[in-house]
């Protein structure tokens, strides 16, 4: 497990893909992330201070920055920063296609699980009031590294709002992406988390560097290329 940061407070650790946060519906027995680190650092109870509390998730196919409390005080602080939006979440990711713009905010109104494939759409009528700002990194030939922060949080945010701007992400099929060799997971990674630690107050910027699939790709996708 690749951890990031351990203290009284918190555990920051770089999340793999394909590692569901909570059991998954239709493989309950198989591993999951808060299963593991409650092996390893003990789970909360009534009778221990410490144990691990989910403050926010990522999707199983995501990768990147995930911060776990490790006390009932340090989890209601941490909420309340993710509420109040003073947490800073940013993902970088990998589109198809060329964005002309260099920055760009979507404000899509999102509605989640829809249809039998339970995908996130937008729905000006009955979606939720959704925020993601975009920031384009790199252009290639027919892709682009970007920078995405959420504002909000809704299930899929960045993936749907890719999509509405025509520009889904590399591998991601369930949002209208073609079916690519350079990497077997919609390429989005959780690259940076800043928060204030509740043990010292302490506003801390953590990194999570990129796991191979996602270096491979930008890797392949970077020969030939030139970087703005």
């Amino acid at each position: 497990m690749d951890i990031l940061h351990i203290d009284s407070a918190i555990i920051v650790l770089n999340k793999p893909a394909g590692l569901p946060v909570l059991p998954d519906g239709w493989e309950k027995d198989a591993p999951y992330l808060v299963k593991m680190l409650e092996q390893q650092y003990g789970a909360a109870s009534s009778s221990t201070r410490q144990g691990i509390w989910i403050v926010h998730r990522l999707d199983k196919v995501t990768s990147g920055v995930m911060v776990f409390a490790r006390t009932a005080q340090a989890h209601r602080d941490l909420s309340v920063q993710f509420e109040k939006h003073e947490a800073e979440k940013v993902y970088h990711a990998i589109i198809v296609g060329v964005p002309a713009w260099d920055e760009k905010i979507a404000k899509h109104p999102l509605r989640v699980n829809v249809g039998h494939k339970h995908r996130t759409a937008v729905d000006l009528r009955r979606g939720r009031p959704s925020e993601t700002r975009f920031k384009t990194l790199e252009r290639y030939s027919a892709h682009g590294l970007i920078v995405a922060q959420i504002m909000t949080g809704r299930t899929h945010q960045i993936r749907a709002h890719a999509y509405a701007l025509g520009y889904p992400l590399l591998g991601d099929t369930l949002y209208g992406a073609p079916e690519t060799e350079l990497i077997a997971r919609p390429a989005v990674h959780a690259y940076t988390l800043t928060i204030a630690n509740p043990e010292n107050g302490e506003r801390t910027t953590f990194t999570a560097p990129y796991p191979p699939d996602f270096s491979e790709a930008l890797e392949r996708l970077r020969l030939g290329t030139s970087k703005l």
